[in-house]
């Protein structure tokens, strides 16, 4: 488990980080893409249908970030971790769940924390998503 465990955050903070170096290659206003190995709700790719249940949804209040996947889950098909990393590519924390856990993870910001905010949810079937967002 610990191997699965190391895979996933370090696929967090890979993914963070891709997001950054290729921010500074794109136009302004357009969003990477990261076509066949990241999906967004902009780019869903072979996903397209999976979005609404597969897409992190982000809320921030006064500090705390909460993360949401609206995904069933069951031991053949399920949610299988959250990861919140900001800007820089520091993690602020991950939350590995099972089959029978709700996919809802809650974060607290560093103190002062403006910028942006990188929300992951990975399926085990459907691949690994990302939100962005900022505070």
């Amino acid at each position: 488990m610990t191997d699965r465990r190391d895979f996933l955050k370090t696929s967090a903070a890979t993914a963070a980080l891709l997001a950054l170096g290729t921010a500074g290659t794109t136009r302004a206003g357009e969003q990477p893409t990261f076509s066949g190995i990241v999906y967004t709700r902009a780019n869903p790719g072979q996903w397209a249908k999976k979005v609404a249940s597969h897409a992190p949804q982000v809320t921030i209040d006064k500090g705390r970030v909460t993360i949401v996947t609206r995904h069933p889950m069951s031991p053949a098909h399920y949610i299988v971790r959250h990861t919140l990393v900001l800007a820089d590519g520091t993690v602020v924390g991950g939350t590995t769940f099972s089959p029978t856990d709700r996919p809802e993870s809650t974060y607290t910001l560093p103190a002062g924390y403006s910028g942006r905010l990188y929300a992951t949810s990975f399926c085990n079937r459907h691949d690994f998503w990302l939100t962005e967002t900022s505070v």
